[in-house]
């Protein structure tokens, strides 16, 4: 071969397509795979499926109690567990105490509406990365503040003085005052009189524990008209503070 067609075939190079690669002093050249191009794409809109699905498996298990017992605190699998109990049986309140119809616990009633702990419990954004922070530095208290409706206004990002809406809205117990008085006008002993301006809805009706009975702690007339599985005030007391003391 002459030395000008040396010359020639070395100026050309590798041809489109190749890759040149210098080994101990020798050219060779590579062809790109094209299955493993074309499988690049794929195996990133696998991985974004993935995630994908997972996130929404992760947002509809958080609309389920055991979430809340599982993933953020241990503090709540006891409220949990009332979820879980039965209407008219006998049940376990969140402080371990016996009840006597689990109806009497808002939780079970609510469930048997088919509501959840969201339903109620609707924290702001700031109160969750409180209770994460709180989680992970080990500091999340048992037994929980047991809050009242005016709390849980509050907590959702309402103002301060809304504490009928949490109950007497649209959508759950769509009725007034005056309403509730009308509806009870029939028992020996009416506990929706309201001649208690401050009284409301969680004063008697409890979630997490037997509901209470308020008005028999001025009224001895009022342990007759008692629902089942309530107690009464002084018992409520009792159970609250001997929860409270556990938990120590």
């Amino acid at each position: 071969m002459s030395d000008e067609k040396r010359g020639a075939d070395l100026n050309e190079g590798p041809s489109v397509g190749t890759e040149a690669t210098e080994t101990s002093g020798t050219t060779t050249t590579q062809t790109p795979d094209p299955k493993k191009s074309r499988r690049k794409p794929a195996i990133v809109i696998g991985i974004i499926a993935v995630i994908a699905v997972a996130a929404v498996g992760v947002f509809i298990w958080h609309n389920d109690p055991s979430f809340c017992g599982a993933v953020c605190h241990d503090s709540m699998s006891t409220y949990v567990n009332t979820y879980n109990e039965k209407s008219g049986q006998a049940g376990t309140d969140a402080y371990g105490n016996a009840v006597a119809d689990s109806s009497a616990m808002l939780v079970v009633s609510h469930k048997d509406a088919g509501l959840n702990c969201l339903s109620c419990h609707v924290p702001t954004l700031s109160q969750q990365l409180g209770e994460v922070q709180e989680t992970l530095a080990g500091s999340y208290y048992y037994p929980l503040e047991e809050v009242g409706v005016e709390q849980l206004m509050v907590n959702s990002g309402h103002e301060a003085g809304t504490g009928d809406q949490f109950c007497l809205r649209s959508g759950c117990h769509e009725f007034t005052r005056a309403d509730l008085t009308e509806k009870t006008a029939d028992l020996e002993f009416n506990p929706h009189q309201w001649h208690h301006s401050d009284t409301t809805c969680s004063d008697c009706h409890k979630s997490h524990r037997a509901s209470v009975f308020s008005c028999t702690q001025c009224h001895s007339s009022a342990y007759g008209s008692m629902p089942d599985g309530w107690v009464s005030y002084a018992e409520g007391r009792q159970i609250l503070e001997a929860g409270y003391n556990a938990g120590k």
